[in-house]
């Protein structure tokens, strides 16, 4: 029984770091509002969470497992705790800025741990399976967080931080996996730095920026064309983050079967389809499926990358983990920049380099590193 609790617990934790990231995106006008800044400003929280998560995880891992990754992990958790807490007390702006800034590193000394430990725990045969349900997890979290805090909204949007504070605390005190044998993680950083690792975050931070990324681009395309009211142009957005976790595991099953190599290659292929689907055809169900179809490949592409990662033999797993899933989200942070102009030169144009980018990124996979091939 304690092991399927510290089980669960893994997954808990993955779904709280994408859930806390995006809460604040349907709470923007009353966060404005409360602080008195302009909506722009507001939206500055997302940025505010996200730029140090993505900064800090290029070391964490590394840190983390040297200092003891369960007990590493429990004091992040604490630490989200407090930062939470801050979030719904903070009086002034500048203070609930820093406050979402340490939430974000404390997810940063999660994420990659947390992954870690499914990994060590789990029978090579079936790490795709487990990481498409950690994915499924990651994929709730991030579909749910504009709901729940849009709900927390309409009372008041503290409540959506009291409650974050409230299952980071029941994590604290929730078991873990034990972790693994002394000297079994490696610790130093070179070790994170390795060809196999590069080559994954090249791949996933190319994924990321012209597939993931793309749900702003989504909404022009759909605002531009049907001039949906915000509410449905949110449902249509949701499409991703529902078929990721309906597929989650589905990909896992696909990548224990017939390989890392297979499941990216098809995740980016596929990938590039939708994209391309979205500039091209001017229908709504048209655009809505094919951005679904975006969810599911991109749960191929994610778990297909960490797989290789986690499954290799080489040391440093934590620090590996954490490296990539660092250049994932600063490829996410990076398309709005690369592709706000090139849509609003043509719309079509936006889609197509985005998905001209994911095809041209397959041969990657037949390059992939062979001394530390994990399928």
């Amino acid at each position: 029984m304690s092991g399927r609790l510290a089980r669960a617990a893994l997954y808990v934790g993955g779904l709280l770091g994408p859930f806390g990231g995006g809460v604040v995106s349907s709470m923007l006008p009353e966060l404005s509002g409360s602080f008195g800044v302009s909506q722009a400003a507001a939206a500055s929280a997302l940025t505010a969470y996200l730029l140090p998560f993505a900064l800090v995880m290029l070391v964490s891992g590394t840190f983390g497992a040297r200092w003891g990754p369960g007990r590493t992990i429990r004091i992040a958790y604490a630490g989200y705790v407090v930062a939470a807490a801050l979030s719904a007390l903070a009086p002034w702006f500048w203070l609930f800025q820093i406050s979402r800034g340490l939430q974000g590193v404390a997810n940063a000394f999660t994420t990659p741990l947390l992954l870690t430990k499914l990994a060590a725990s789990t029978p090579p045969s079936r790490l795709g399976r487990a990481l498409g349900a950690f994915g499924a997890a990651q994929a709730l979290g991030q579909t749910s967080a504009p709901l729940v805090g849009g709900l927390a909204a309409e009372t008041d949007w503290w409540w959506a931080f009291a409650g974050i504070a409230l299952v980071a605390l029941v994590l604290t005190a929730s078991p873990l996996p034990p972790d693994e044998p002394a000297g079994a993680a490696g610790t130093q950083l070179r070790d994170a730095w390795r060809p196999i690792v590069l080559w994954a975050g090249a791949v996933v931070f190319l994924a990321w920026a012209c597939l993931a990324g793309l749900p702003f681009l989504v909404a022009f395309r759909v605002d531009d064309l049907f001039g949906l009211a915000p509410d449905v142009r949110g449902l249509v957005l949701t499409a991703y983050g529902i078929a990721g976790f309906v597929a989650a595991r589905l990909a896992g099953t696909a990548s224990d079967r017939f390989g890392p190599r297979a499941a990216l290659a098809a995740g980016l292929l596929m990938g590039a389809a939708a994209i391309a689907s979205i500039g091209l055809f001017p229908s709504l169900p048209a655009v809505t499926i094919a951005w679904a179809v975006g969810g599911v490949c991109g749960q191929l592409i994610l778990v297909a990358v960490n797989a290789t990662v986690l499954g290799g033999a080489g040391p440093g797993r934590s620090g590996a983990i954490s490296v990539v899933t660092s250049l994932r989200f600063l490829g996410m942070s990076a398309s709005p920049a690369v592709f706000t102009g090139l849509y609003r030169q043509s719309p079509v144009l936006g889609f197509l380099v985005a998905a001209g980018v994911l095809a041209a990124a397959v041969p990657l996979v037949a390059l992939r590193p062979r001394s530390e091939d994990a399928a």
